[in-house]
């Protein structure tokens, strides 16, 4: 090998190697800055905590913390679930049916327009005051990413192939699972990703309307308390939430649809 081609080899794996390194090393600096500036400007706990006082909280109420996470929890998988489920069903009966489709998306449209917040009381009244109203505020939320990425998969098709399949006597049934399906599925997880994350705060909201458990119930009594490490500290568990939800939908879409995860190497 010659002696260029191994510098730039080993340019790259430099390259790659700071590319991986300058995320952690921003998040850290913004915390050492953080943990600093409280520290150097005498800023009370109850005004701003340093992240060493939410990490301090985080360890004396670990229990109470880890119960209202389980709960918060089961709210987003349960609603997540429910969305995914009726976004499909909806992404394939507007497929297959041009009226029904013309009818319906107007309404799927509307219900993003209607503040959440809004809806989240009056389900109170309608369903009671268990974790079932938190389900439907997240599936409320959280639906709609699926139902639009999903039907743009299915419309997505390369006209050429969709043609070929029919000269061949394809009919319209089988034309959507060997094409139409496989090729939704990116589009799907894309959709999946965006309502994955906008569970958690579908999640919260309902749990601020009425609760007496999960995350966002713990925030909203602590803050007349002015236990503000302790919504810090719910705050970064709901974005540790987050981001964890996030990576396992990524990483099903790599063992569901892998040769677009190849695919996006090559791009």
């Amino acid at each position: 090998m010659k002696p260029e081609a191994g510098f730039g080899v080993a340019s790259r794996d430099i390259g790659r190697l700071v590319l991986y390194l300058i995320p952690p090393g921003i998040i850290t600096s913004v915390f050492v800055i953080w943990e600093l500036s409280v520290s150097l400007f005498d800023v009370p706990v109850w005004l701003l905590p340093a992240p060493s006082d939410i990490l301090v909280e985080g360890k004396e109420n670990y229990s109470l913390l880890w119960h209202h996470t389980l709960v918060t929890l089961k709210e987003v998988v349960f609603g997540f679930l429910v969305a995914l489920g009726v976004g499909l069903v909806l992404a394939f009966c507007m497929v297959f049916s041009r009226a029904f489709e013309r009818a319906v998306y107007p309404f799927i449209v509307a219900s993003q327009t209607i503040p959440i917040i809004a809806i989240a009381p009056l389900l109170l009244i309608w369903v009671g005051y268990g974790i079932t109203p938190k389900i439907i505020v997240v599936a409320l939320i959280s639906f709609f990413p699926i139902v639009v990425n999903t039907m743009d998969g299915f419309k997505a098709v390369d006209s050429d192939a969709m043609n070929m399949m029919r000269t061949f006597g394809a009919s319209r049934w089988q034309i959507f699972p060997k094409l139409q399906l496989p090729n939704s599925l990116p589009y799907l997880f894309t959709g999946m990703k965006i309502a994955i994350v906008v569970s958690v705060i579908g999640a919260v909201i309902g749990e601020w309307v009425g609760a007496s458990e999960g995350l966002g119930y713990l925030m909203t009594r602590s803050i007349p308390q002015f236990q503000t490490d302790r919504v810090f500290a719910a705050m970064f568990i709901l974005s540790f939430l987050g981001i964890i939800l996030f990576m396992l939908v990524i990483a099903l879409r790599r063992v569901i649809v892998p040769w677009y995860q190849s695919e996006e190497y090559k791009s």
